[in-house]
């Protein structure tokens, strides 16, 4: 395993850790940004099980179940795709960063991950 995919993998681990806790928590930024996309209060519990689910995926990735850490880094992938594509077309753009940087962070671990299982 080399040092820059589990380096990268942790980082996305606790960052989609800390962010679904926040969901779960549902602190004021969250509340404030979905409504400001418009994301349904409805639909945060959901999303924050699947940030949960994409760090327990990865995790899993780390003490040896390969395809099941693959599986989170393309499940992640396709979240901050649509979490990007969604300030797109709410025309939220002042904090597309964090989406989209974390999007950067998702497609480098799942092209890492490949590299892993060759």
């Amino acid at each position: 395993m080399s040092t820059a995919y589990l380096t990268l993998a942790i980082v996305m681990i606790v960052l989609n850790a800390g962010i679904a806790a926040a969901d779960f928590a549902r602190v004021p930024f969250v509340l404030k940004n979905s409504a400001e996309v418009g994301v349904p209060q409805s639909w945060i519990p959901p999303l924050a099980s699947l940030k949960a689910a994409g760090a327990a995926g990865l995790l899993l990735g780390l003490l040896g179940v390969p395809y099941i850490g693959t599986a989170a880094a393309v499940g992640l992938v396709l979240f901050y795709v649509g979490a990007v594509l969604t300030h797109v077309r709410a025309r939220v753009l002042y904090n597309i960063a964090f989406p989209g940087g974390i999007l950067a962070l998702a497609v480098a671990t799942f092209v890492l991950d490949l590299a892993q299982t060759r």
